[in-house]
């Protein structure tokens, strides 16, 4: 029988640990980035080595099967990669991963696009400038919970009308035509600027090397939950999904295998709990 885990709470521990602990069908949506392919130099000094992490390299198989055991039916696991080059030549680990997930159960429910302006050396100088990552929307059965960010701009804005449409047999067949407003759902390419002053306000938050947009996890905590729901990050890093759960009213689990990160975490979801307690005495005052 396994124990419920606290919710609101960053773990520092394996995922792995963390995961043993729930309950079957436990999480509604995760959201998170795999320390993926090198591409980043982590602090590897502080990890426990007895865990079953071998500095930053992880057990991936294992996680997915966890991953797919703890989710919801009608949840949603985003899952957001890249691949090195290696000797011109890409890895396709992301591939790898996405079709590994569909063996464990999840349907890939759509493969999104994470756009950001280029920034440094990705890939190689012989190719195209490299300026995405993917985003694998994972889902357990038909995602349940769907709510669409309606915030690119149509052409224009029409209301419904009634007419006519003349049939093959040279019948007038009245027809209801559908109008749309001034802003429709927006493409599965999601585009955000990054680094100091576009990913986060949080200084602290850059001790971290490899952050993503608060917009961007915001957006899918948005897209694929409800208030009240747990949302769950494996790979917590500086924090970010979790301070968004708790601006978007959704209860987070985290797990942080390094110490240091999650502190620099535990910094920031501090001085977000504080805005929040204000805002709320304000309004109680009101």
């Amino acid at each position: 029988m396994r124990k419920e885990l606290l919710k609101n709470k960053i773990y520092n521990e394996c995922c792995l640990t963390t995961m043993s602990k729930m309950q079957d069908e436990f999480i509604d949506l995760t959201v998170t980035s795999p320390p993926y392919d090198d591409l980043r130099t982590y602090n590897n000094s502080i990890i426990d080595i007895k865990s079953e992490f071998n500095g930053y390299s992880f057990p991936f198989e294992k996680i997915a099967n966890e991953l797919f055991r703890i989710t919801k039916q009608g949840g949603v696991l985003v899952w957001v990669v890249a691949d090195a080059t290696i000797g011109a030549n890409e890895t396709g680990n992301s591939f790898r991963q996405a079709l590994y997930f569909k063996e464990c159960g999840f349907n890939l429910f759509d493969t999104m696009i994470y756009a950001k302006p280029p920034r440094g050396a990705c890939g190689n100088n012989k190719t195209y400038w490299q300026t995405f990552e993917y985003m694998f929307v994972l889902s357990k059965g038909s995602p349940k919970k769907i709510n669409l960010i309606t915030d690119r701009e149509n052409k224009e804005s029409r209301k419904g009308d009634n007419g006519t449409k003349r049939l093959q047999n040279g019948e007038l067949l009245q027809v209801s035509r559908g109008g749309y407003g001034e802003y429709g759902r927006r493409t599965n390419i999601w585009e955000y600027n990054i680094g100091k002053g576009h990913s986060t306000s949080d200084s602290i938050a850059f001790e971290h090397p490899a952050i993503f947009p608060e917009k961007l996890a915001r957006d899918h905590i948005f897209s694929w939950s409800n208030p009240g729901d747990i949302v769950y990050d494996p790979m917590m890093g500086s924090g970010t999904v979790a301070k968004m759960c708790l601006l978007e009213d959704r209860n987070y689990i985290g797990s942080e295998i390094n110490k240091d990160y999650c502190k620099i975490a535990e910094a920031r979801l501090s001085t977000v709990r504080s805005t929040i307690k204000i805002l709320e005495d304000v309004r109680t005052a009101v």
